[in-house]
This record gives C-alpha cells, structure tokens and sequence, in this order.
C-alpha cells in the first residue's frame, strides 16, 4: 500500500493530521536539557509559554537517523511504498538523516520502496505541498504521479513571514547581537522569505510591525496565481491579534478562496519567538494535476 509520510515541521494542524490519518515525525526540541517532540510530547501553546521565558535553556536538533529507522521500519515489515516528503535542507539536516535511515533499513529489506524528497519548505508552506500531495493519494493517483506532482508544487510555492522580535534571531546566531540589538531599538522588521534551494533569505525592512503585516500582503498579492480561487496558507506563533489584522489585509487586497490557519511549531518557533507570522502559497495553478482538485480544501472540518 502506498503511503505519505512527513515531519512536525510541516506545522500542519492536529485536525488535519487526524482527519487523514497523516504520519507525522515529530521534531526534537531541548528544554532545559530535556528532549521534548513537537505535537507529540509538547503542544505548541505549552511551547510558546516556556519560550517567552528568556532564562528557559531551548534548543532544536533534527530528526536523526535512529529516530528515522523506528519511523521507517514497520512500512518495510509490512511491505508498503512510502513517500516521505521532509523539511527543507536549506534549513536543516532532516533530508541526510532519513537517507542513511533508509540505507540502514534497505540492508534488512532490500525490495522497501522508500522515496524521499526534500520539500525545500518550512512550516505550513511544507504543509501546503504535503496536503496536496494527500490529496492525491485519496483521489487515487499512483506514486509516479505523485511524485511528479511533489516537483511541481515545490517549484511553485512561496513563503513570506516576518517576526515580532529579533531576540530569537540573535539568540540562535541568525542575526548579529550588534546590528540585531540596533534593529529592535528601531523597531525594524525582516520581511524574509524561503528561497528556491530552500534557504531563509532576508528581503528587505521595514519598520512596524503594521508595514510588515502590509508588505507581506503586498508580497502574495504580486506574486500569487489567481488567489481568489485559491487556499492561501497563514502561520503564526500563537498570535491571535497578528492573525486576525493578517488576514483582514489579505481579505481586502486579495480575497482568497480560503484559508488554511496554522501554528508555528517547535522546529521553526524556537529560532522565532511567539510573534512570527507568515502566508504560503502558488505562484501557478495546478497545471495537468487540476483533474484531482476540484474539491480540494485542507481546511475542511
């Protein structure tokens, strides 16, 4: 039986996970030299309140080998294709981790057919492509398709977030404490996107957190295909107000078809603070794929 598969970092949200009975790999986070596993044995809300607390010790590591093995092991006993579609290398080590996974699991079951497939995604940008991808499946396509398919969205979708502060950048060694201690004193705001080898890049600055939320509109707005008749993705850290003034901007520059709400997780939060924001989507429709989503919403209760 063919299956999907992917990691936390994909921030896809716990009803979706459940409602397709999604495998999700969860993500290690350190608290305190305590390993804890995004959306496993720790919540975002929970999350998000230790993080505020600056004296909290809080790191990430990827998803290592030996934890790929347990997580692949039982679709080669149980003979099943797998299709695992992980978080981006630019930003982590998942994609070689699962590779020598694979490697060491093919030497007990030599004909598991494992595919992997470096998404070049953070966050619900990842969990866009891994719900399209779903989608697929339930409709009936064929891995050869699928993967095809997994090509296509990745060359087409965008990412574009910003951050309340830029203490977690400076904490996590992204950011310079001198230019990043200047920035928060000025109130000055990364707009940064994920680049197309899957790579965080700074886009321009500007200054408030409301020319922020409106650059990232006016961002999707230039660079989405048709957004009315698409499901735009919004992340954010646990951040109800910032969603809510997001979202009242996109409804009056873009009208998306709809929305599909996502909490950071662990993986990406820990470097960003609880006040990070973002929306994902296509620059593209879905080309000779459209036959399989005539009533696609990830959203859907």
């Amino acid at each position: 039986m063919l299956k999907i598969i992917t990691d936390s970092a994909s921030d896809l949200p716990k009803s979706y996970i459940e409602k397709h009975n999604l495998h999700v790999i969860p993500t290690p986070v350190v608290i305190d030299e305590v390993d804890y596993f995004d959306g496993d044995t720790i919540q975002t809300g929970e999350f998000y309140d230790i993080l505020d607390d600056i004296k909290r010790d809080i790191r990430t590591y990827h998803i290592n080998p030996e934890m790929f093995e347990n997580a692949f092991r039982p679709y080669a006993e149980a003979g099943d294709s797998v299709i695992y579609l992980c978080f981006s290398t630019g930003i982590a080590g998942t994609f070689n981790a699962a590779n020598i996974a694979k490697s060491n699991v093919l030497e007990d079951y030599p004909e598991f057919d494992l595919t992997i497939i470096d998404s070049k995604c953070a966050a619900i940008g990842f969990g866009l492509v891994v719900s399209k991808l779903v989608h697929m499946l339930e409709k009936g396509a064929d891995k050869e398709t699928i993967i095809k398919a997994a090509d296509y969205y990745i060359s087409h979708i965008h990412h574009v977030f910003t951050v309340r502060t830029l203490n977690y950048l400076i904490k996590g060694g992204r950011l310079s404490k001198v230019s990043g201690t200047i920035g928060e004193t000025l109130d000055i705001k990364p707009i940064l996107i994920v680049d197309r080898d899957g790579k965080l890049s700074v886009l321009q600055k500007v200054r408030g957190s409301k020319k922020a939320f409106k650059t990232l509109v006016e961002y999707v707005k230039e660079n989405a295909h048709n957004p009315s008749n698409q499901v735009i993705a919004v992340c954010h850290g646990e951040d109800q107000d910032s969603l809510a003034l997001v979202k009242k901007y996109l409804d009056e520059q873009v009208a998306p078809k709809e929305y599909f709400v996502s909490t950071v997780g662990c993986a990406i939060g820990a470097h960003t603070g609880r006040g990070i924001i973002g929306i994902c989507f296509f620059d593209a429709d879905d080309g000779e794929f459209a036959e399989y989503f005539a009533d696609y919403n990830p959203a859907a209760k």
